[in-house]
C-alpha cells in the first residue's frame, strides 16, 4: 500500500525533520540579544547617571589657589620651621592682554593647536595613553592645554588612573565654567618653564629680559619648546636640540597661518641670556646653601626627583639640619670672625654620628648674589689641605696594621725619609720625642711620627682608610695610578702633580686636600664606634597632603673595628685641653687640629675638628686660594685659633644643658710589640703657650711631597703648616738641626703639622 501524498507525515508532524530546534534556538538568541541590549542600556543610564553625579560634584578650585597649592617648603628637622619655600618667588601673574599674541600662538602651535575649538580634552590622546596602560605603555597621552592646566594647577603628577580620571571630569568641568581666554591666561601664568621660572612674564624677563608683552614670535619659540621638559631643552644645556624643536614650532606656526612663510624663512634663533641660577625661593643667607644641598640629593637616589617636580608638585621636605644648631653654628663663625681680615672664609658642618644627619651646616654668609663679584662658593665642599687634622686617619690605618695606640716612636726632628731624600721632614718648632707613643705623638701632634708611621703602613693603605671612614666614594682621584692625588686641583696647581707618580708619607700629615664636610663625617664614624653613616640632609619627603613620600638615607658600614675607633678616639682625647679649647665643664671631646702652609712663613688654610658621641663638628678656616691667613692682630692662623674659637663656642652652645657623655679612657688594642723604636734615649720637653715664641723653622711651599713631583735637577719642598700651640709668626731662617739630624745638602723643610 502506497503511503498517503500531501497528508501529515507519520508521528504527527508535517515539519521537516529538525525544524522545532531550528525556531527554538532562534527564540533563545532574540531572548539572548533582549538581555544583553537591556544590560548595556542599563548600563550606558548608570554611567550616565554616575557621570553626571560626579561632574556635578566636582569642584574647580579657584586659580587663586594655584599658587599656594604647588608651593614646596623646606622645613628644619622638628618638620614646623620653614626654611624655604621654593617655586612662589619667581612668578609674576599677568593678564592674556599682557602676553604677546606671537607667544601665544607659539604655546598653542607646540602644545594644543585646536585649543579654542575642542571641549577641553582630547579624545584620541585617551584612547592613546589607556591603550599605551594595556599594553604596559608610558600613561601619558596627548593632553590639551586644558589637562595641562588642571594637572599642573590642581592634582598631582601621578601618571595613574585615578589622576587622569579626576583630570578629564575637572577639565571637562573648568572648560564650561570658565572661557578660552581665562584658562589659557591661567595655564601661561603657572607653567614652569625651567631656571626657576614660573608663568610666562618670569620666563620672558629669565631667558630675554624682557616682559611677556614684547616676546617676538622667535622668543616665544623658544620658551614654548621649554613646556615639555624645561631642563632638557634648555639652550645653554641642550643647543641643537632646543633649536630642532624650535623650527618645528615655527613651522607649526605657518601651518596654522599664525606665522607669514617669509617671516619665518628669515627668522634667526634669539640670544638667550645666561643661566644665572635663580634662586627660585632659595634663601640667599648660609641656609640657602643646605636647600641648595637638599635639591642635589633629592635629585639622586632613593628618591630621584627632577627638579620641576621639586618646584612644581607642593612638597614638603623636612631636613635634618637642627634650628637651634643652625643659628649656634651662624653665630659662632659672625662672633669669632667679626673684625677679622675680609679675605678669610670659614665653613662649619656638624654630623650626627648615630645617623649620619647633618644637625648645623655654614658654609658661606652668602649663597646667592646679584653681584657677579660676590664670593658665594660654598667651603664646606670646598677642598682644602687639612694638615694635622687628617692625622687621625693614619692613626686609624697603623691600629689595624699591627701598631697601638702605646706603640712608641722615634719623634726626634728633623727625619729623613726613602721617599723624599734631601728633604728632611721637620716638626713644629723642632720639637723632639725621640721615644713617644702614638697618644703622646697625636697630642703633641709630631710630624715627623706620623709621616714615618704612613711611609710604613703605605700611603694608599692611609688613603683607603680615610675614604672608608668619611663614607665619600672618591676623595681623591682613583682614575691616576697613585690614588691620592685630589680629584679636583682648582687652586691646588701650584703642586705641579704628573699624570703618574709616586706618593710619599706626606698623606699620613694631610697634604692632600678634604672637604670640611667630609671631615666632619670622617669624624663622625670613629665617635659612633667605627659605624659609618651616609651623611645627608633629607630626613623624609610628603606631600602637600601630609603623605609621607620617601625618607633619607639609612645606608651605613662597619668602617672600622670598634676597637679602633674606641682607640683613635682616646688618642684625640687630650688634644683640645692643650690647645686650650676645652669645653665648658672639662666635658670629655676628642679632637684634632690642623693648619697647612701656604709658603716658607705663612699658614693657608687652618682647622678644629672634634666631637662627642652624639655631635661631630668641623671648622676651617682660610682663604678663596691659597693664600697666608692672618687674624686681625696680624698674627698668623693657627687651628687652635680662629677655627679653635669657632669650635669650641659652637660646641658649647649646642651642647649646653645635656647630659655629659663619657669617651673611651683606655686602648683596646695591644699591638706588635716588634712595631715602634726601643727605650726613650732623648726626649724634649712639650711645647708651650707664650706670646713670644723663640724662633721656628719656617713653613715652606707645598710645591710637591716626593722628588718625583718636581723635576729631577731641584727637588721641592713640601707643604707645611706652622705650630697651633703658639699665636705668633715664624722666622724665615730654621734654627741649627741638632747633632742627631741627618746631614744633607737641604736645609730641613717643616712639613704639615697640628
Amino acid at each position: 500500500m502506497k503511503p498517503p501524498t500531501g497528508g501529515r507525515r507519520p508521528g504527527g508532524s508535517s515539519r521537516p525533520p529538525g525544524g522545532g530546534k531550528k525556531k527554538g534556538a532562534k527564540q533563545k538568541r532574540r531572548r539572548v540579544l533582549k538581555v544583553l541590549a537591556g544590560a548595556f542600556l542599563s548600563m550606558l543610564v548608570l554611567l550616565g547617571v554616575f557621570v553626571g553625579v560626579v561632574y556635578a560634584t566636582t569642584e574647580v578650585p579657584t586659580p587663586e589657589s594655584v599658587q599656594t597649592d604647588q608651593t614646596t617648603v623646606v622645613y628644619y628637622a622638628d618638620g614646623v620651621t620653614e626654611m624655604a619655600r621654593l617655586g612662589n618667588e619667581n612668578r609674576t601673574n599677568v593678564s592674556l592682554a599682557e602676553i604677546s599674541e606671537p607667544a601665544q600662538n607659539a604655546v598653542l602651535a607646540a602644545e594644543n593647536r585646536a585649543f579654542y575649538t575642542d571641549p577641553g580634552i582630547s579624545f584620541t590622546g585617551i584612547v592613546r595613553a589607556a591603550w599605551n596602560n594595556l599594553t604596559g605603555g608610558s600613561t601619558q597621552g596627548g593632553s590639551t592645554i586644558t589637562q595641562q592646566y588642571v594637572k599642573n594647577a590642581f592634582l598631582t603628577s601621578d601618571q595613574t588612573f585615578s589622576r587622569k580620571f579626576k583630570e578629564l571630569f575637572l577639565a571637562v568641568k573648568l572648560d564650561n565654567e570658565y572661557s578660552k581666554e581665562q584658562i589659557l591666561e591661567n595655564y601661561l601664568n603657572t607653567i614652569y618653564f625651567g631656571r626657576g621660572a614660573y608663568g610666562i612674564e618670569a620666563a620672558a624677563n629669565t631667558y630675554f629680559g624682557v616682559s611677556a608683552a614684547e616676546l617676538t614670535p622667535e622668543q616665544g619659540a623658544v620658551l614654548a619648546v621649554l613646556i615639555r621638559n624645561p631642563s632638557a631643552n634648555d639652550p645653554e644645556t641642550n643647543p641643537e636640540g632646543a633649536k630642532d624643536r624650535w623650527g618645528l614650532v615655527l613651522d607649526a606656526m605657518v601651518e596654522q597661518g599664525w606665522l607669514d612663510a617669509a617671516a619665518r624663512e628669515a627668522a634667526v634663533y634669539p640670544a638667550v641670556l645666561p643661566n644665572t641660577g635663580s634662586s627660585s625661593g632659595i634663601p640667599a643667607g648660609p641656609e640657602g646653601l643646605i636647600v641648595r644641598q637638599v635639591l642635589a640629593e633629592l635629585e639622586q637616589q632613593p628618591f630621584s626627583y627632577t627638579r620641576d617636580d621639586i618646584y612644581s608638585a607642593g612638597l614638603r621636605i623636612t631636613t635634618t639640619v637642627d634650628k637651634a644648631k643652625q643659628d649656634a653654628a651662624v653665630a659662632a663663625v659672625n662672633d669669632v670672625m667679626a673684625g677679622e681680615p675680609a679675605n678669610l672664609r670659614e665653613a662649619l658642618v656638624a654630623v650626627d654620628p648615630t645617623t649620619g644627619g647633618v644637625l648645623a651646616y655654614y658654609g658661606n654668609d652668602l649663597s646667592s648674589s646679584e653681584d657677579p663679584a660676590v664670593d658665594t662658593t660654598d667651603y664646606a665642599q670646598a677642598l682644602k689641605a687639612p694638615g694635622s687634622s687628617f692625622k687621625p686617619y693614619t692613626l686609624a690605618a697603623a691600629l689595624q696594621n699591627g701598631y697601638s695606640v702605646g706603640t712608641r716612636r722615634d719623634g726626634s726632628s728633623p727625619q729623613e725619609f726613602p721617599d723624599r731624600p734631601g728633604l728632611p721632614v721637620v716638626n713644629s718648632g723642632n720639637a723632639q720625642c725621640g721615644n713617644c707613643t702614638l697618644k703622646e705623638a697625636m697630642t703633641r701632634s709630631l710630624n715627623t711620627t706620623f709621616y714615618g708611621l704612613a711611609y710604613e703602613v703605605g700611603p694608599e693603605v692611609v688613603a683607603e682608610t680615610a675614604r672608608q671612614v668619611a663614607g665619600i666614594p672618591k676623595i681623591w682621584d682613583q682614575d691616576r695610578d697613585d690614588p691620592t692625588v685630589p680629584e679636583d686641583l682648582t687652586g691646588f696647581e701650584s703642586l705641579s702633580i704628573p699624570e703618574t707618580h709616586t706618593t710619599g708619607g706626606s698623606i699620613g700629615i694631610g697634604e692632600y686636600p678634604v672637604r670640611p664636610i667630609q671631615q666632619a663625617a670622617g669624624f663622625a664614624t670613629f665617635a659612633a664606634g667605627g659605624v659609618q653613616h651616609a651623611t645627608h640632609f633629607v630626613a623624609s619627603v610628603a606631600d602637600s597632603a601630609g603623605t609621607v613620600l620617601g625618607t633619607g638615607t639609612t645606608a651605613s658600614t662597619q668602617a672600622l673595628s670598634a676597637e679602633v675607633a674606641n682607640d683613635v678616639t682616646f688618642a684625640l682625647t687630650d688634644v683640645a685641653e692643650s690647645s686650650d679649647l676645652s669645653l665648658d665643664g672639662d666635658r670629655p671631646v676628642a679632637a684634632k687640629t690642623g693648619t697647612q702652609g701656604a709658603n716658607r712663613t705663612d699658614n693657608s688654610d687652618a682647622w678644629m675638628v672634634g666631637y662627642t658621641p652624639s655631635i661631630s663638628t668641623a671648622v676651617w678656616v682660610g682663604t678663596k686660594g691659597i693664600e697666608p691667613i692672618v687674624n686681625s692682630r696680624g698674627n698668623i692662623v693657627y687651628g687652635s685659633g680662629l677655627p679653635g674659637e669657632i669650635w669650641q663656642q659652637f660646641m658649647d652652645a649646642v651642647l649646653a644643658g645635656t647630659p655629659e657623655e663619657p669617651l673611651p679612657s683606655k686602648s683596646l688594642i695591644k699591638g706588635d710589640p716588634d712595631k715602634g723604636v726601643p727605650e726613650p734615649t732623648r726626649e724634649a720637653p712639650a711645647p708651650t703657650r707664650s706670646e713670644a715664641p723663640a724662633p721656628q723653622p719656617a713653613p715652606v711651599t707645598r710645591q710637591a711631597p716626593a722628588p718625583s713631583r718636581t723635576p729631577s735637577s731641584a727637588p721641592a719642598p713640601v707643604t707645611t703648616q706652622a705650630p697651633e700651640v703658639e699665636e705668633a709668626p715664624v722666622t724665615s731662617t730654621p734654627p741649627v738641626p741638632p747633632s742627631s739630624a741627618p746631614t744633607t745638602t737641604a736645609p730641613p723643610a717643616p712639613t704639615p703639622n697640628g
